[in-house]
């Protein structure tokens, strides 16, 4: 942090209206939403009751400097229309590699505390991701950049009018049309970005510009190319699709660019209740995704041998269709692999076409980032053959790139070249960070080392910023304006929630210096370079909306060519060969969130690792390779090694193990891992192992056991549940996560009543408690819950739940308050998967409050099982006693590292209305609790009585699938209490009589009766 002494004080108006910062917090201020009803009065009188509401929102700032208690502006007169300590909802947006997500962000006193979706925004639709989630603890980072630094001699400490300065000086690199001057930047969908781009390419025609990301969509892009001969973007829409495949895809991961809108397609289609029909779900991949755990049938398959699949597909489709395919080209001839000759390949395949061309017109093939070009453009054949464009999927055109686009990795080569050879003279790199994740081969830092000025613009001192002569601290997101476009091309607004803490700037202003202008504020380039936002009105209701209407990309109606025969990858895979899967991670995407302690104590969504990335190999793969649980293995690809523990992974195809990179950082922060400071990196770096050929799928993986048992966090056993049933007992599966086919559940739509035989339930005792008023209750659909954590990470942001660490992990001492249980069914080597949100049942026979000798655990008239913390003496008798496993007790202080004067950033985070808990108390969900008195009161104030869906809770806020509802069971009209009234609807061990008040709606698959 900063040594500086401490700042001037702000204290009056005149003061503050002097600062640039100011003025520009002004902008955002009249830009926000405003109710004029609340601010009566002349338009004078208006400003200056928004004038002393900036101030207020300013006083608590201060930029680049040291935290002390005097710094805080006392707020000595309320403005009318603003209460101090009461939050409001400003829109905003984030872009994620190229996709924007409009977003609602809560502030309290000018301090952003909570990110949900926008309900305007058409992929959001009110939800958001785990990084959504997660990048407000981004922005209160304290391993943050805090301050421009020179290293032309030594960490020396700058400012932007010494850059500004130094530009000015240096203007050698953009003589001869710019033939010295490059770009390397992350991908982004800004359009303002986008005309800053161009406007510099106008002026400097000679300069490089290259966009990298390590999960860029290059393969996508260079196969539409193939099959259109123009890159072009594909939008999906599963909710019109009666069939879906996906062939080594997660359309429900953070990697692709519309997982919110695909999740929740998907989930509007998986619920058979009132219309007795749903989609049918195939996935052939590797490794399981989030969509192999939905779907009714899946083949693990090794991602060397899907293009070979998929030839198959195409050659079996085409024959079936006969003419009808013609019109689209030559079909792939049928490969002769022997693993295609396979009973369960060949059965699965047969029936896979019989299922899509019965669904003509109604499905649609889905293709992941890391097959290749041509298996891609194979894709966009197979959707013409099945009449999905313009039903099932369109077209838009790809703005990011060209029509002489190569490919990222090829230009990065390119311009590595470049910086060796000595024609790059200044080189700026906006966001990312290329010398962790580019390939190994290409020697970036190497070539970096050779260009004379090398300016980086970042969040923070990471390895790149490492080997720049400047660094300049980028803007987080919620700290500037701006915008990003959806996947559909809909523009959304970043407006900014909190002045720069650390004097950053956006990556748009920067490229405006660059442009020779004079320093222009992000909301200026806002107004120029985005049509529609000229006029202040308008201006003010897009930033009120988070979105422009009617923005989105146009729809084409491309031509299909003829495509080659394909060059299939799996020519060299032997049968007793290993492929090595190199994905990016779940919880850290490429790294760049690898000092988020909210992402790193996130499980796995299928291992339910924390803290640690290990390599997934199938249990009779590890047989043959005498591979042990947890035991450290050496992986070797093209002379390049990494040793990283091993972990059983049922469904993972044979022969393949799956790999997450972003890990093994040593310049990530104090939580992932700061060599500097002592911080040992954590997990295992596996870019290394990624090259120029091969930047994902590697054959040739030598795999040594080095016999050391390596120490995992985990949250759950990776054993099925199902495991007794196999043997012929009774299977706990029916007790715990209730399902059936469609087929079960038209014959006998109350099967999950049915499936626990039970004594009869009777009560000891007459409840006490009448619940006259209200009677809070939560309903889950098993059915449209994908396992994506989102409401995990929404309910630590919400709750101010504290992060305890790999070893506490270890030791079971997890905290979190809900949790999404992974369960097994049938064989290691191709189970099903199933999923479970468990939080506090709220029981009205609580066991837990039965045996707290304190009464620190008590039951509400509103039907709450709520806790006293200062009655709380730590017996932990509730936490043993309840069955559900749902109560967590604080060991320690987790939050005593906030006393530490460099730690003090990291207050602004939480929320003012929920309570920071200290050691020695058990804690658990409160079905939010705050928010529930939150809109009671407000809806007392006004005399009305609730409307059913205005009390909403945080992990119901954010799933993108809807499977979470809550609400009131003592309204008949309430959704909740007509979910927990459907035949499906049951709780979870009901035989112990507990009556909790969370019920699920059991899990109906859709299997095809052939393949079942």
């Amino acid at each position: 942090m900063s040594d500086d002494p401490k700042p001037s004080f702000w204290r009056s108006l005149a003061e503050l209206e002097g600062r640039p910062e100011f003025q520009e917090l002004i902008e955002r201020e009249f830009s926000a939403p405003v109710d004029e009803d609340a601010l009566p009065g002349s338009p004078d009188r208006r400003r200056f009751m928004q004038l002393m509401g900036a101030s207020f929102a300013l006083g608590g700032l201060t930029v680049g400097c040291r935290w002390e208690k005097e710094e805080i502006l006392p707020l000595t007169r309320r403005p009318e229309g603003m209460v101090p300590g009461e939050s409001r909802a400003f829109a905003s947006a984030m872009d994620l590699n190229g996709a924007g997500t409009g977003l609602l962000v809560t502030s309290v006193d000018g301090r952003p505390i909570k990110i949900e979706g926008n309900p305007k925004h058409p992929d959001s639709r009110g939800a958001a991701g785990i990084f959504h989630q997660a990048s407000l603890l981004e922005m209160y980072d304290p391993d943050r950049a805090t301050h421009l630094v020179r290293r032309a001699s030594g960490d020396q400490r700058s400012d932007w009018t010494e850059f500004e300065r130094w530009l000015a000086e240096h203007s050698e690199f953009a003589a001869d049309g710019g033939a010295g001057l490059a770009v390397l930047a992350e991908p982004s969908s800004s359009s303002v970005r986008g005309s800053l781009e161009t406007a510099l390419r106008q002026r400097y025609p000679r300069m490089r510009w290259v966009n990298w990301s390590a999960d860029y969509r290059d393969h996508e892009l260079l196969g539409a190319k193939l099959a259109f001969g123009q890159s072009l973007r594909t939008l999906h829409r599963l909710d019109r699709a009666a069939v879906v495949l996906t062939l080594d895809a997660d359309p429900f991961s953070p990697e692709w660019p519309a997982f919110l809108a695909n999740i929740r397609q998907a989930a509007d289609g998986r619920a058979p209740d009132d219309t007795g029909e749903m989609s049918r779900f195939y996935a052939v991949e590797s490794a399981f995704s989030l969509a192999g755990g939905l779907a009714d049938h899946r083949l693990p398959l090794a991602s060397s041998r899907i293009s070979a699949f998929a030839a198959a597909l195409d050659a079996l489709l085409s024959e079936r269709l006969g003419a009808a395919a013609a019109s689209h080209g030559p079909a792939q001839p049928t490969p002769r692999r022997d693993w295609l000759k396979d009973e369960r390949v060949a059965k699965f395949l047969a029936q896979l076409a019989d299922d899509l061309l019965a669904a003509r017109g109604k499905s649609v093939v889905l293709v992941g980032r890391r097959q290749p070009p041509e298996v891609h453009a194979l894709a966009h054949r197979l959707n013409a053959l099945l009449d999905a464009p313009g039903k099932t999927l369109s077209y838009v055109a790809e703005p990011a790139v060209g029509a002489d686009y190569r490919g990222s990795a090829v230009e990065l080569a390119e311009l590595t070249t470049a910086m060796n050879a000595g024609a790059v003279g200044a080189l700026f790199v906006l966001g990312g960070n290329p010398l962790l994740d580019a390939p190994s081969d290409l020697g970036l830092s190497a070539a970096m080392s050779k260009v004379e000025h090398r300016v980086r613009l970042g969040l923070y001192d990471d390895e790149t910023a490492a080997q720049c002569s400047w660094l300049l601290p980028r803007a987080h997101y919620l700290e500037s304006w701006g915008d990003v476009r959806g996947w559909d091309g809909t523009i959304a607004l970043q407006q900014p929630l909190i002045l720069p803490l650390y004097q950053g700037r956006s990556d748009s202003e920067l490229l405006a210096l660059l442009l020779g202008e004079k320093p222009a504020t992000g909301r200026e380039l806002l107004r120029k370079y985005v049509s529609g936002l000229s006029d202040e009105r308008a201006m003010r209701r897009a930033v009120h909306d988070g979105v422009l209407a009617g923005t989105a990309f146009a729809l084409l109606t491309p031509t299909l060519a003829s495509l080659p025969k394909l060059n299939l990858r799996d020519e060299g895979l032997a049968p007793d060969e290993l492929e090595l899967v190199l994905v990016t991670d779940s919880n850290l995407l490429d790294g760049r969130y690898a000092n988020l302690s909210w992402l790193m104590e996130l499980p796995d969504p299928m291992t339910k690792v924390t803290w640690a990335n290990v390599a997934c190999i199938a249990p009779k793969t590890a047989a043959a390779l005498h591979i042990g649980e947890g035991e450290r293995i050496e992986l070797e690809v093209n002379g390049r090694t990494v040793t990283v523990p091993a972990i059983y992974s049922p469904g993972q195809a044979e022969g393949s193990l799956k790999l997450a990179l972003g890990w093994g950082r040593e310049r990530a922060g104090h939580v992932g891992g700061l060599a500097k400071s002592d911080v040992p990196p954590v997990g295992v770096n596996a870019y290394p192992l990624r090259t120029s050929k091969s930047l994902t799928v590697q054959n040739g993986l030598r795999v040594r056991p080095t016999g050391e048992k390596a120490v995992i966090a985990s949250t759950q056993d990776l054993h099925a549940i199902d495991q007794r049933g196999r043997e012929g007992r009774d299977s706990r599966l029916g007790m715990i996560v209730r399902e059936a086919t469609l087929g079960q559940f038209k014959t006998q739509p109350d099967f999950a009543e049915k499936a626990v035989h039970h004594p009869p339930l009777l009560q000891m005792w007459q409840s006490p408690v009448s619940y006259d008023g209200h009677k809070w209750g939560l309903s889950i659909d098993l059915g449209k819950c994908i396992g994506c954590n989102a409401c995990m990470v929404a309910c630590q942001a919400e709750n101010n739940i504290p992060v305890v660490g790999k070893d506490n992990v270890v030791r079971g001492r997890e905290m979190h308050w809900i949790r999404v249980d992974r369960y097994y069914k049938g064989s290691p080597e191709a189970p099903e998967v199933a999923f479970q949100p468990v939080s506090c049942q709220h029981c009205e026979n609580a066991p837990c409050e039965q045996v707290c000798p304190v009464g620190a655990t008590m039951h509400s008239s509103e039907g709450l099982n709520e806790m006293t913390y200062n009655r709380c003496i730590g017996t932990r008798y509730c936490s043993n006693n309840c069955p559900y496993k749902v109560r967590r007790f604080n060991f320690f202080n987790y939050h005593l590292d906030l006393k530490q004067p460099e730690n003090q950033v990291k207050k602004m985070v939480f929320n003012p209305e929920v309570t920071v808990r200290s050691r020695g108390v058990m804690e658990k969900c409160t079905f939010c609790v705050q928010r529930i008195q939150k809109v009671k009161i407000k809806a007392k104030n006004a005399r009305r009585a609730l409307v059913d869906g205005e009390i909403v809770t945080a992990c119901q806020q954010t799933c993108p699938a809807g499977a979470i509802v809550f609400g009131d069971l003592n309204d008949p009209k309430a959704l909740v209490a007509r979910n927990q009234k459907r035949p499906r609807s049951y709780v979870l061990l009901e035989e112990l009589n507990d009556r909790p008040r969370v019920k699920y709606l059991a899990r109906i698959r859709n299997p095809k009766p052939e393949l079942a």
